[in-house]
C-alpha cells in the first residue's frame, strides 16, 4: 500500500513507498481508507525538519507519513471505538490528532494546547497514506452533502482560518485584513464574508490568487509587491478590525500591525522562521493585541464542516496523483497553488 513519508534526512522532500502497512489498532482506534488527501504548507514544515526531529517524540526508525488534511471511510474498529464510530462513516484525519483529554486545556476547550498533543503527520502517521489509524474519539464526522474533496481542505485551512476568526472576534461589518491569499487566506475570505458577514482586504503579490479572492468576496485587494500595503489599507478603510496573517514571511506580519486600527488585532497564523517588529508605544497608544490561532478544536471543526455543507463556503480545489507529490511540493514552495492541491487515492 502508498504512503508519502519524509526522508532520513529531512531535506523538504517525501519519498513515495509501495509496502506501507498502518500499525495495528489499539483501543479507542479505528482504521480508515483514505480518500482525499491535500498537501498544506505545515507538511512542507514536517518534511524540512523545521519543527526538529519528530524521531525524538517516537523512537521507532522514523520514516513519518505526512498529511493532516485528509478524509476517508472508516473499515475497521478495535474495542471501544464504537461508541464514537462505526463502520462506514466518513471521518477527518486532522493536524489536532488527539490529546490528554484531562488538563486543564482540554477541559476549558482549548485542546489544541494541550501539552501531551498529538498531531498527524508530525508525532503521528497522517493522512498521506491509503490507509490510516485515527484515534475515534477525535475523528469528526464529515457531514452528508459535503464534497469529500472539498472537505479535505476544511479540514486544516477552513477550521484554522474559521477559528482564528473566532479568534480575531470577528463581527459583522467590521474590516478584515487576510494576509496570503493560497489555500489558507482564500477559506479566510469565505469565512470572512460568508459567515462572520465581515469586510474583506485581500494582500498577495499573485494576480491570479488575488482574482481569486475577489470572486470569494474579498472588496479590496491589494499587491504586496507593487503598494504600500499598510498606507492603502489605513487610507482606504481607516485600518483594518483584526489582520488574518497566513503568509510565511515576517514582512507580512510587520505590514500587518501597520495596518491595524486602533483597538485592532492582528493574528498569527503562518509560522515562518523570526521574530515580528513590535512598537511599544503604539502597542500602547493604540491598545493593538497580538493573538496566535492553533487550528482548531473538534467543535471548531464539526462548525467549519457544517458551513461547508450549508455551501457558504466552497474549497478551491485541484485534483493531484500522489506520483507527482515531489513536483506539487515544488509549486507550493514556489506559490504557485491558488487553494489546494488534493491527491486522490479513491483510484489507487
Amino acid at each position: 500500500m502508498k504512503a508519502a513519508v519524509v526522508r532520513e534526512n529531512l531535506d523538504g522532500y517525501v519519498d513515495l513507498i509501495d509496502n506501507w502497512e498502518p500499525r495495528a489498532l489499539s483501543f479507542g482506534e479505528a482504521l480508515v481508507d483514505v480518500e482525499y488527501s491535500g498537501l498544506c504548507h505545515t507538511d512542507l514544515h514536517v518534511a524540512g525538519g523545521d519543527f526538529g526531529d519528530p524521531s525524538t517524540i517516537n523512537p521507532r526508525p522514523f520514516r513519518r507519513v505526512i498529511g493532516h488534511e485528509g478524509v476517508g471511510r472508516v473499515t475497521k474498529l478495535a474495542e471501544g471505538a464504537d461508541d464514537y464510530l462505526k463502520i462506514g462513516d466518513r471521518v477527518s484525519i486532522a493536524w489536532f490528532y488527539d490529546a490528554c483529554g484531562n488538563c486543564e486545556y482540554c477541559n476549558s476547550g482549548n485542546e489544541t494546547f494541550c501539552r501531551k498533543v498529538r498531531n498527524a503527520g508530525f508525532s503521528v502517521d497522517g493522512a498521506m497514506a491509503q490507509q490510516v489509524v485515527v484515534n475515534a474519539k477525535y475523528a469528526v464526522k464529515v457531514p452528508e452533502g459535503l464534497d469529500p474533496m472539498e472537505a479535505s481542505s476544511i479540514t486544516c485551512a477552513g477550521v484554522t482560518m474559521y477559528k482564528s476568526l473566532k479568534v480575531g472576534e470577528t463581527k459583522p461589518g467590521q474590516w478584515v485584513s487576510v494576509v496570503g491569499a493560497g489555500g489558507l487566506g482564500n477559506l479566510a475570505v469565505q469565512y470572512a464574508h460568508n459567515v462572520f458577514g465581515a469586510h474583506v482586504v485581500a494582500v498577495d503579490g499573485n494576480p491570479d490568487k488575488l482574482a481569486a479572492a475577489k470572486e470569494m468576496g474579498a472588496e479590496l485587494l491589494i499587491n504586496r509587491k507593487t503598494e504600500d500595503v499598510p498606507a492603502v489599507i489605513q487610507e482606504k478603510v481607516g485600518g483594518v478590525h483584526n489582520a488574518q496573517v497566513t503568509a510565511v514571511n515576517t514582512t507580512a506580519f510587520n505590514q500587518s500591525i501597520a495596518s491595524l486600527r486602533p483597538m485592532g488585532k492582528l493574528v498569527a497564523v503562518a509560522l515562518p522562521s523570526g521574530d515580528m517588529g513590535l512598537n511599544v508605544v503604539k502597542t500602547v497608544l493604540d491598545g493593538i493585541e497580538v493573538r496566535g490561532s492553533l487550528v482548531g478544536t473538534r467543535e471548531d471543526l464539526k462548525e467549519a464542516f457544517q458551513f461547508g455543507a450549508e455551501g457558504k463556503v466552497k474549497p478551491i480545489v485541484t485534483r493531484a496523483d500522489i506520483r507527482d507529490i515531489n513536483d506539487v511540493i515544488d509549486e507550493m514552495k514556489n506559490g504557485k497553488i491558488t487553494g489546494r492541491m488534493v491527491f486522490d487515492f479513491t483510484k489507487m
